[in-house]
């Protein structure tokens, strides 16, 4: 008996619970269900919305994997789990005004300072997080590759493209040659295919992913370009296609995620690009000098 209250009480309720509960287990589930777990966190909506029919046809397994995953994460069956997923998507969906109205009714007495003070304790959270679990080795070797490119092509879209345009800036600034995958005449497919072999990428995109950002990376990567990506999740469609890959996971408030944790990662690739350049050595060359 108290085994299984403790299992219940293990079961995630959210999606960003039920997300790090796969991600923690997913080195040991059966490949089956490792399989429909990725396909789970990479289309949500769609898992959302299907029959368990139409989302096994489509993350190719037999409907009663859906059953044995939701068994094995501890839930009734797959219509408990769908309904985390029909949650975010309630949540997800919330209008700006709606989330405004959200914020009218917490009762917060001084609401400028609260929102203030909610946004901050949020940033911090992403930062603290991101400080506990990035592999500082993982970013060397990827300015091992950014260092060594000719050109830096930059690839964001929607929420983070103020990523790529706070790099392009610092990038400038520094005489790293880079040119942003973003054009205001449609034409960014063909800005990425002058990469080369030679070249590098910086792709950023967090859940729902940007279909134009997983395509032109997902390209990129097929053509031997290497690309760094900055993603949510060890799921996300992005990491098949990266040399190496970050997982930053954003605190949100009230619904509102930002970009800190993301905005303090890139901000460090101009200047140690910049700095390899300057010295021309790479961790390979440190680590034989050593």
């Amino acid at each position: 008996m108290d085994n299984t209250i403790e299992t219940q009480t293990r079961v995630p309720r959210d999606f960003e619970s039920l997300r790090s509960t796969i991600i923690e287990r997913k080195n040991a589930m059966p490949k089956r269900l490792a399989q429909v777990a990725a396909f789970a966190l990479g289309n949500p909506d769609e898992v959302a919305f299907g029959t368990t029919a139409s989302i096994a046809a489509a993350a190719e397994v037999q409907p009663s994997t859906l059953v044995r995953l939701a068994h094995h994460l501890g839930y009734e069956g797959f219509s408990d789990l769908q309904s985390i997923f029909r949650e975010r998507l309630r949540d997800r969906t919330l209008s700006y005004e709606e989330r405004l109205v959200t914020l009218e009714q917490s009762g917060i007495k001084d609401e400028e300072a609260g929102i203030l003070s909610g946004f901050l304790s949020a940033a911090s959270q992403s930062i603290n997080k991101l400080a506990a679990t990035i592999e500082t080795d993982t970013f060397a070797k990827s300015i091992d590759v950014l260092a060594a490119a000719e050109t830096i092509y930059l690839i964001a879209k929607r929420r983070s493209y103020p990523l790529t345009a706070h790099m392009s800036y610092a990038f400038s600034k520094l005489n790293i040659r880079h040119q942003i995958v973003a054009s205001p005449n449609g034409i960014d497919g063909e800005i990425a295919r002058f990469a080369t072999e030679r070249d590098a990428a910086i792709a950023a995109s967090f859940s729902p992913y940007a279909a134009d950002s997983l395509a032109q990376a997902q390209d990129l990567a097929s053509r031997n370009v290497p690309v760094i990506a900055i993603t949510d999740s060890a799921f996300s469609p992005l990491t098949a296609c990266a040399t190496h890959w970050f997982e930053v996971a954003e605190t949100d408030f009230a619904g509102f995620r930002s970009l800190s944790a993301s905005m303090a990662l890139i901000m460090a690739f101009p200047v140690a690009i910049a700095e390899r350049r300057r010295k021309g050595t790479t961790k390979a060359d440190k680590t034989k000098m050593e």
